[in-house]
């Protein structure tokens, strides 16, 4: 899976960390949809942690169509709310 965090880098993620993003990010929009600040930034911030750290940067050089394209690091729970509704934004 390919993941883009915008203003930063794509990653390549291994296929055992689909089912853990996905949990990270049902927790983002639980704290999204309910309101809670705190809970939001810290489960965005493990979010963009997992795809960082699990993640192989795909080079410049390399052409690759992302998958999921995650907002930036700076993003407020106000902006997260046109985000994260619904279905999500990382495909099952």
């Amino acid at each position: 899976m390919i993941v883009r965090i915008s203003g930063e880098d794509q990653y390549e993620l291994p296929d055992e960390d689909a089912e853990r993003l996905g949990e990270l990010e049902a927790a983002v929009t639980a704290a999204v949809e309910e309101g809670r600040e705190s809970d939001f930034s810290e489960a965005y911030s493990a979010l963009l942690d997992l795809v960082r750290s699990d993640g192989r940067v795909v080079g410049d050089e390399e052409i690759a169509s992302s998958d999921v394209i995650l907002p930036p690091s700076d993003l407020t729970l106000e902006e997260a709310g046109m985000e994260f509704t619904g279905e999500g934004l990382i495909p099952d």
